[in-house]
This record gives structure tokens, C-alpha cells and sequence, in this order.
């Protein structure tokens, strides 16, 4: 049995133990003693020159998660981005459902790993994945928890502007421009957008909406790759590619600030423009200001992650990251009361993705 001091010590061993020992050993392809499956975002690639097979589409979702979390995984779903999410995406997503429910990967519970739109195709599967394995008398897969990264289960004005730009190619300057072709890789036209489609605000938010008893635990970030010209064309906080209402999982496509209302992204204990509501057994975990969309995965040091919901169990996964909370007075500002901030500490010294698989895994 774990005494409550034992667990107190493994907390503060977790947020100051940095060195390369948190990366290096023999990686277990399980999480918190259940065996992961990656579900992959989009990738712009597959719009310019689309997957030629299944085998294609394995390759790339291989590739995708090197940096991590694929050591850590028993299986993928991969799927192709020139498609869309009731058609093609479904279709390959299933034949790899399939495949998990027949070797039985989930009998004794699974963990999804989710990263950008690879949230919206969670929510598809979540939904849908039961129905379809038992109109083919195979067992549904039993998933304890989903951990999205970045996720872009509420679209992204990225999305939008890409569609209006296919459509209207006249109407939008040059600084539009440059920022939709760096979110797609491809100057937009119509009918070659794919799940780019799905990704508009209003299409993401009317896909697969029926509450599930898997709890969608968000991490959160809010940096800034691609030299920053992405970000003034995303309503609220986002990071480079997906807004903050999105990642958080906010019930409303309105920009925001954080997923609460007290807290910002970089941990300062203030009044922010938070959501209204969340989805239904949805969870911010983390925010981390500073890591960007891809960074999130395992590829980025130096950025303070900051706790949400924190010290509780969601379905049995425990969910338990230190924290510590300071105060101290900006350069600037000689006199008056200190700004308080909460954080997760030691957590710039690692990345996003060994933090969370170090916490939620002990």
C-alpha cells in the first residue's frame, strides 16, 4: 500500500528530478499499466501529395510520433489527411480499430493519446467505434481515458480563412495568405482541403457530440512556431494552430484567454477570459504558455506548465502533478503587492510529453 508521505515524496521527485534519467531506460509501451493507442493530427503533407495506400498512411503516422510516444504505444490509428473524417478517415481509422479489437490490445482497458485534429477523430471513434465492432460480432474497445495534446476538437479559424482563401482567392492580402499556407503547406483550393474541412469552427462543433463516459484529459499550449504570423488571425489564446476555446474544450467557438477563469496560461493567479462552459467530461490538466503546437510532444524544454484540475481520479487514472505556488513583483513594478503564480515545478527543465507520461504513469 502507498502511504500518503510516500506519494507526497514521489510528487516532489517527479517536479525535481531533471536530469536524463527521466528520458533514458527501457520505455514500457503502457501508460499507468494500460496499453496506449496514438491517434495522430493533421498532416499537410497528405494534401499535396496524397497517401498512395494504407502502408503510406502507417509510415507517415509512424513517423509522426518518433520524438516520444511511440516506444510508449501498442497501436495507432492512422489516417489519411486528404480525406474527411464520415468518409475516408473513418473507413482507414476502422480497419485499425479492427485490427486492436480482434488482438484483444484493449481488454484490459486502453489509453488514447491524441494530438491536434487527431481530437476530433478520437470523439468520431469514441462514438462510433462500439457500433461498429459489434455489427461484426467483435468486442468494443474499452478505453479509460484519452490525453489530447493541443487538441482541435473545436476547430480552428485557420480553417475557416483556408476555405474562404479556396473560394475567394482575390479578396485576402498577403499576410492572410502566408499564415493559411503555413497551416496547410498548399495554396488552398477547392476540393483539395481534405479534413481541413472538418476543421472549420462550425463543422467540428456539430461532429460526434454525444456525451461518452471517457474522460478527454486537455494539455494546453500557447507558444508560437512560425514566426509568430499565424497568431493574429486565431481568435483569443491558441498556439500557432489551434485556439485556446478548442484545446480546452470550451462549449463555445469564442476566443479565450485560459480554460479558467483565475488562472492564466503562464500560471499567474488573475482574472481571465475563460470559457462559459466545457463539453461534458472534458478536463484542461495543463497549460504551458510557452511550448508551441508540435512542442507539446516531446520537443521542447524551457516552458513552465501550469496545473488546472489537478489531485484527483478520472475513472482511475490518478491525476496527480506537483505544484507550488509563489509570488514575486515584475522589474517594473517598484511597490505594492507581489503577483502570485501557481506552476508545476521544475517543469521547464523536461518536456511536455515526458512531464505528463512521468506524473501520470507513477
Amino acid at each position: 500500500m502507498t502511504t500518503k508521505k510516500t506519494r507526497y515524496a514521489c510528487k516532489i521527485a517527479l517536479a525535481t528530478v531533471l536530469t536524463s534519467s527521466m528520458m533514458a531506460g527501457t520505455a514500457q509501451a503502457q501508460l499507468a499499466g494500460h496499453n496506449v493507442i496514438l491517434v495522430h493530427g493533421f498532416q499537410m503533407e497528405d494534401l499535396d501529395t496524397p497517401p498512395a495506400n494504407l502502408q503510406a498512411i502507417r509510415d507517415a503516422g509512424e513517423d509522426y510520433w518518433q520524438t516520444f510516444w511511440l516506444s510508449r504505444s501498442e497501436a495507432r490509428v492512422d489516417w489519411p489527411s486528404d480525406g474527411r473524417i464520415e468518409g475516408s478517415i473513418a473507413q482507414r481509422a476502422y480497419e485499425q480499430i479492427r485490427e486492436i479489437s480482434q488482438q484483444g490490445l484493449c481488454n484490459d482497458f486502453c489509453i488514447v493519446v491524441s494530438h491536434s485534429t487527431g481530437d476530433l477523430v478520437t470523439r468520431y471513434l469514441l462514438e462510433n467505434q462500439a457500433r461498429w465492432l459489434q455489427n461484426e460480432g467483435l468486442p468494443p474497445l474499452k478505453i479509460l481515458a484519452s490525453i489530447d495534446y493541443a487538441g482541435a476538437g473545436g476547430g480552428t479559424d485557420l480553417a475557416n480563412l483556408a476555405l474562404s482563401l479556396a473560394y475567394n482567392p482575390t479578396w485576402y492580402n498577403w499576410p492572410l495568405r502566408a499564415a493559411v499556407q503555413a497551416f496547410t503547406g498548399i495554396e488552398p483550393e477547392p476540393g483539395k482541403l481534405g479534413v481541413v474541412n472538418d476543421l472549420q469552427t462550425n463543422t467540428a462543433r456539430n461532429l460526434a457530440l454525444s456525451p461518452n463516459s471517457v474522460p478527454r484529459l486537455r494539455f494546453v499550449a500557447g507558444g508560437s512556431p512560425y514566426a509568430g504570423i499565424t497568431k493574429p488571425f486565431i481568435a483569443g489564446k491558441d498556439d500557432g494552430v489551434v485556439p485556446a476555446h478548442s484545446s480546452c474544450g470550451a462549449t463555445s467557438a469564442q476566443g479565450i484567454d485560459s480554460c479558467t477563469g483565475n488562472l492564466s496560461l503562464a500560471g499567474k493567479v488573475t482574472s481571465q477570459n475563460g470559457p462559459a462552459g466545457l463539453y461534458y467530461n472534458h478536463y484542461p490538466i495543463l497549460m504551458n504558455e510557452g511550448v508551441t503546437h508540435g512542442g507539446v510532444l516531446g520537443s521542447e524544454t524551457g516552458n513552465i506548465s501550469v496545473p488546472v484540475v489537478n489531485n484527483t481520479t478520472l475513472n482511475s487514472l490518478q491525476v496527480d502533478f506537483a505544484s507550488r505556488t509563489y509570488s514575486k513583483r515584475p522589474w517594473w513594478k517598484l511597490w505594492g503587492s507581489k503577483d502570485r503564480y501557481i506552476e508545476v515545478p521544475g517543469s521547464d527543465q523536461t518536456d511536455m510529453s515526458t512531464l505528463v507520461y512521468s506524473t501520470l504513469n507513477n
